[in-house]
Order: C-alpha cells, then structure tokens, then sequence
C-alpha cells in the first residue's frame, strides 16, 4: 500500500478551525520527516505530500539513477537495473521517484507518528485557543453553563471551548443552572498544566464599560468617554463620563429616557445602583458629584494628603455614608481621595446611620412606611426607641418591632 489514510487525524486539525492550512501541513510533514530520519538517517530525498481535504499523506523517495556498479549514496542514487524493473523506459540520469509503502516503516513506528501528530495538533490548538481569548481581554462573550460547582461555573463557548467563571468573579446574587446563557467578560488567560484556562467575570469595571458601550451608541462612537468605574458588585457602581460634543448631555445619554438605557444593565447586573456622573478635573466639584445621592453643604481640601473633610445636614450623613459604607467607599475610589464625613451644623462626625429604605430586601415596605409614619427613617432613629414606645405609636405587632430591630441591630453591629 502506498499511502496512509489519516482521516482521524486530520478531522482534528478540521475541527480546530483558528489553524490555519499551511501550519497544518507544516506540522504533517514534520511529524513524517522525523519519521524517514529514523528509518534513513537523512530526509533529503524524500517528498511528503499531504491532501488535507481527503486526509491522505503520501510518502515519494526521489533518486538518481547511475550505471550499475557505480551506487555510491544509496539514498540518492540506484542501481540502472533496479529502475528498469520499475520502468523498462528509464535511462541514466533520470530521476526515479518511487511511492513509498507506510508498511515498510513497522507498525510501531507509524503509531509513534500518529501518537506525535496528535500530541502537535493538540498543542496548536492549545495555543491558538490562547492567542483568541488573550485578543479578547476586555470583551463580553455569550457562554453556556455546562457544570455548576462551588467555587466555579464551566461554560462552553459557541466552539465548545471550556471557559471558567471563577465564584470570586460572580455577582453575589448571581444564580445560574445548567443549560442557560450568561454574558461575562473575558479578564485573563491563565496556564495551568501547560494548557490555557479562560477566566471569566461578572464583577470587573470592565464589564460594566462594556455593558454600557452596547446599550449607549454615543460611548459606542467616541462622542462620550467613560472616565473612570467603580464597583461594588451587585450593591453600587459610580460611573464617571465625559462629552467630546458640548450638545450631549454625557449622564442623560447613559440613563436614557425615563431610566430605558440604564435599566437593562441594572437587571444584568442583579439591580445594581448605578450612579452616572459627569467627571470634572475640579476635584471639590467631582467629590460632591461622586457622594450622589447625598448633598453638600460645605467642604475642606487637602490636596498635598488627598483628604478632605465633607459636611452635611444631618438628614444626608446616611445618605453619604450608605449602607455598610459603600457609597462613601466607591465616593473616595473615584477620586482617590480620603473623605471624613461630619455634620455641618455640630462640626462633630455624624455616628454612622442607614436609610431605613436602604433595609427594604428584609423589612417589608408597608413596615418601613408605618415606621417613616412616626419619623424613624433612619435605622438609628428606630433603635433609639424602645419596642414599648414603638408598639404604642405604630400599628405594627410587638413581634414584628422586635425582628425589625434584631435586623438593624446585627446591621449596625457589622458596622
């Protein structure tokens, strides 16, 4: 037989589809010229010709045909008598070339070479998986969830490559079953064990810029630039943008009429707050707007210590502040500016306090409304009174008072 079918072999490479044809047919006859080195010691005279539609490989030793007695290279040269066998019209002088029969080389020998040609396929792919996803750091792609664990999600892209969504890089309130569709953005390309592992994530500033760039054609185009992200994953975001075209209103454009282009990413982002300011470089004008949705009275700067000391009334330290301190946390990320938060009419530091709307995933809102009825609308302004004085000034039973402060309670204890 003069030729090896190699079909299997070659449908791997098929399959791989980001190797390209002349890497493919470079690897092949690599694998087959190491081959004829250890069988003649040389590949000189040797020809491997490969079909890689048919998957067919095919080996043709080339040599000079000289007078009888006068073979001096075996490997390039025959014997006049020996080629007429193969063709009674060969003269001195001719080249012969002769289809080698795969068998001649043992059946050992030609499983090594399928054994290297698959170990070289599998590396290429490898690589070429790599060199894709380490192109597309910083955009979303559409996974599927193939297998849910503790610590991860594997997915599988639309060729069926394993993708990693790691449990660090989730939404707390990220939920997800086998079978359905997630959007994340590609953060990293790791190598564990010699082969690539595609990190996902759903928590970077990078998703949300990306998120924002499909949903807002102006970001799209470069008429409006994200500034700078912060995030607190599924709690707040703070997005500072700025306007190359002095007639778009950069956060009107990113919140869309009446909330539509921001509510999307919101409900991908498991309600989010997303905050949407304009970015100044007048640093006392960008803290103001980063503390959103709190207003400030007055302010004091330290530019050389990147301090300042923000005063507020009463009513908007909490609103600052934020439940467990995340609006001030991602207010002092976006500036890079350390801000102590004091009451503007005391001069004192407000004791830390929470909006009793900032509880409404764990107190019922008819509960929060009936409180605001009697003027607690602040989780310290509920403690502050006794459950008997809130049982006599609001409709609400004692059992439900006592869960509502043991809620604030381990709140404020956190804190």
């Amino acid at each position: 037989m003069s030729s090896i079918n190699l079909i299997d072999a070659f449908q791997e490479f098929k399959e791989a589809e980001n190797i390209d044809r002349p890497t493919m047919m470079k690897v092949v006859e690599d694998v087959f010229k190491t081959l004829l080195r250890k069988k003649f010691g040389s590949d000189e005279n040797f020809d491997v010709i490969v079909n890689a539609e048919k998957g067919d490989l095919e080996i043709m030793r080339r040599r000079t045909i000289v007078e009888d007695g006068q073979v001096n290279d075996p490997l390039a040269e025959v014997a006049y008598s020996d080629a007429v066998k193969i063709e009674p019209d060969f003269e001195v002088g001719e080249e012969l070339y002769e289809a080698m029969d795969m068998y001649d080389f043992g059946r050992r020998a030609i499983l090594a070479a399928k054994q290297t040609l698959a170990s070289r396929i599998s590396d290429l792919k490898k690589n070429a998986l790599a060199k894709k996803y380490s192109e597309r750091a910083g955009d979303i792609i559409n996974a599927e969830v193939y297998q849910v664990w503790k610590k991860e999600i594997l997915l599988l892209d639309e060729e069926g490559n394993e993708l990693i969504l790691p449990k660090s890089e989730q939404i707390p309130q990220d939920y997800f079953k086998k079978g359905e569709t997630i959007r994340a953005v590609v953060k990293k390309v790791d190598m564990r064990n010699n082969s690539p592992v595609i990190i996902l994530s759903r928590t970077s500033p990078e998703f949300l810029a990306k998120l924002l760039e499909i949903e807002v054609p102006e970001i799209f185009d470069g008429l409006i630039v994200i500034k700078k992200i912060v995030r607190d994953p599924g709690e707040r975001a703070k997005v500072a943008v700025e306007s190359f075209d002095d007639r778009i209103d950069p956060v009107g454009a990113c919140v869309g009429m009446k909330g539509s282009r921001i509510h999307g990413i919101v409900r991908e982002l498991k309600n989010e707050n997303i905050d949407v300011i304009n970015w100044t470089s007048n640093i006392q004008l960008l803290i103001q707007r980063s503390l959103t949705p709190a207003k400030i009275t007055s302010m004091e700067l330290d530019h050389e210590n990147k301090h300042a000391n923000v005063y507020l009334k009463p009513d908007q330290v909490s609103l600052a502040i934020g439940r467990r301190g995340v609006n001030i946390k991602l207010a002092c990320e976006l500036t890079g500016y350390e801000l102590d938060v004091y009451r503007d009419n005391e001069g004192e530091v407000e004791k830390f306090d929470i909006d009793l709307d900032e509880f409404s995933d764990e107190i019922e809102t008819w509960v929060i409304e009936e409180l605001k009825r009697i003027g607690c609308d602040t989780g310290r302004s509920v403690l502050d009174l006794t459950t008997e004085e809130l049982e006599r000034r609001t409709d609400l039973e004692k059992e439900t008072i006592e869960e509502v402060r043991k809620v604030l309670k381990e709140e404020f204890d956190k804190e």
